[in-house]
């Protein structure tokens, strides 16, 4: 019975990542034919925008109140930058986190500018638990 449970188990989830595969390359493929923007796609809930939104405002949040350790800049390490876009970032004890953002949000972020961004240390979304390090910069 708990095999038969288990089994039935692990069906729905393949049927589930299988449907979220499908969904994913149909809005890939509408995307490309320039038919789908998908910053208004909506869990029911919130849209991509939205959540961008309010995940730039938290991040800005925690760079002003960080403002020694935080900075921005207009051009990366090696002089890049993508059209209209600027990178800010912080660094924590864990090692940097950072964010591009439309240059309409520049003034949110109230830290120091430089000139060029520091080395990309290959931080991915998965390293976004390096925000939790900032805990121990506030020990007394």
């Amino acid at each position: 019975m708990l095999k038969l449970i288990d089994d039935e188990r692990k069906e729905l989830e393949y049927i589930k990542s299988e449907n979220a595969r499908k969904i994913n390359n149909k809005i890939y493929k509408l995307k490309s034919k320039n038919l789908i923007y998908e910053g208004m796609l909506s869990d029911t809930y919130h849209t991509f925008d939205s959540l961008y939104f309010q995940r730039m405002i938290l991040f800005a949040a925690i760079c002003n109140q960080n403002k020694n350790i935080s900075w921005k800049s207009k051009k990366h390490e090696d002089g890049t930058m993508y059209d209209n876009y600027f990178i800010v970032g912080i660094n924590t004890p864990k090692g940097t986190y950072t964010y591009h953002y439309h240059m309409q949000y520049w003034d949110y972020f109230k830290v120091k500018e430089l000139k060029n961004a520091p080395k990309w240390d290959g931080h991915t979304d998965k390293n976004v638990i390096r925000l939790l390090s900032l805990e121990e910069l506030w020990k007394i």
